[in-house]
């Protein structure tokens, strides 16, 4: 019985931590430090996502779309770096201020990486 306590507690943990640092994003300087590269771009039929950027935590919570920009390392689901090429960028990524715009747009092997 209480090794079931200890999955089921276990179980719980990962869910809270997935509720918690879902869709939260650090932005770094430094390409090397980052787990994806993005290049912004104008238009949104060049984008491979549309991302809407929230100024609050919880909406980011299991969204790959909306975006949370957390201050610090630790917190984040995934660290990404802006780049000034294309052909650098690991997504492309077109920012809206609607948030029902918020989608992928072109399969990438980052889809489901910012949940």
């Amino acid at each position: 019985m209480s090794v079931l306590k200890i999955y089921l507690f276990l179980f719980l943990l990962i869910i809270i931590s997935v509720l918690v640092y879902g869709g939260n994003i650090y932005l770094t300087k430094y390409t090397y430090d980052a787990d994806v590269k993005i290049y912004r771009t104008k238009y949104k039929y060049e984008a491979d996502l549309i991302v809407y950027v929230s100024n609050y935590k919880y909406e980011a919570s299991g969204e790959d779309c909306i975006w949370y920009y957390t201050p610090y390392k630790y917190n984040a689901k995934a660290k990404v770096s802006f780049t000034n090429h294309k052909y650098e960028a690991d997504v492309k990524v077109y920012f809206t201020n609607y948030k029902y715009e918020a989608k992928w747009l072109k399969s990438n092997r980052f889809k489901g990486f910012f949940k």
